[in-house]
């Protein structure tokens, strides 16, 4: 055999002791952790029988080096405190947010089973989006096209294919609007995002109520509906009433 073979052979036989103590050390690597996680779950005295052990322990942390398991422990503590005072804030904040809410609409229900006419009915329902929740937009539409309602709120363009295509199978639609539905609604008046609320008699559609934010954020899928389904259910009865004041 030329010794060129033979060299060959050889770096053969010593690639693969390379790589056969490679996969050795990991497996060893592995079956150590697991063997020495298992342990310490099953022995949870080891650490008071060996206290020195505890003592010892260093962890490797990227901002401060190498810490104790006492630093540790402290800063997870301290992590974890700061996640539940957030947590805590943002409740606080939904929690006042709501109650604000609650009041708001309750004022307004109040107003309008007091309102003398549509337009007063109306100017409620616009006042009260606009300047109390501070809203961008109020707007009605009716589906009936024979009502003639003198009033800036009501929604003159056709919309029958936003019902269509906004309220299949449900009643509210939270979100942006594309920019020909916009026009329909609000025509010129800017829109970041909507909820469109669709009024009901029986089983009759009356239309939808559309109120608009500047912010295209602040009407998400996500939103509750609770407080939502007590002011459509009360509006649409109310609304009824109002317009058989006008004949419809």
């Amino acid at each position: 055999m030329s010794d060129s073979k033979v060299l060959d052979n050889k770096n053969k036989i010593n690639q693969t002791q390379v790589l056969d103590n490679s996969t050795t050390d990991v497996d060893t690597h592995l079956f150590n952790d697991e063997l020495v996680s298992t342990y310490l779950l099953d022995n949870p005295g080891y650490f008071s029988r060996n206290p020195q052990v505890m003592a010892n322990l260093k962890f490797s942390d990227n901002k401060r080096g190498v810490v104790s398991l006492v630093e540790r422990q402290q800063q997870i503590q301290r992590q974890k405190i700061h996640l539940l005072e957030e947590e805590i804030t943002q409740l606080l904040t939904v929690a006042n947010y709501n109650e604000r809410l609650f009041t708001v609409y309750n004022d307004l229900y109040l107003t309008l089973i007091d309102s003398k006419n549509l337009s007063t009915f109306l100017d409620a329902l616009e006042q009260t989006t606009t300047q109390l929740l501070n809203l961008a937009s109020f707007k009605l539409y009716l589906t009936n096209s024979d009502i003639a309602i003198g009033h800036g709120t009501i929604v003159k363009e056709d919309c029958a294919a936003i019902i269509a295509k906004r309220f299949d199978h449900q009643d509210y639609y939270f979100g942006r609007l594309r920019f020909n539905e916009q026009q329909a609604i609000f025509a010129d008046q800017p829109a970041g995002s909507v909820v469109l609320i669709k009024l009901s008699d029986a089983e009759d559609c009356l239309g939808f109520i559309a109120i608009s934010s500047n912010d295209a954020e602040h009407f998400s899928p996500s939103m509750d509906t609770l407080l939502l389904n007590q002011f459509r259910t009360l509006v649409a009865k109310l609304l009824v009433q109002q317009l058989k004041k006008v004949g419809f």
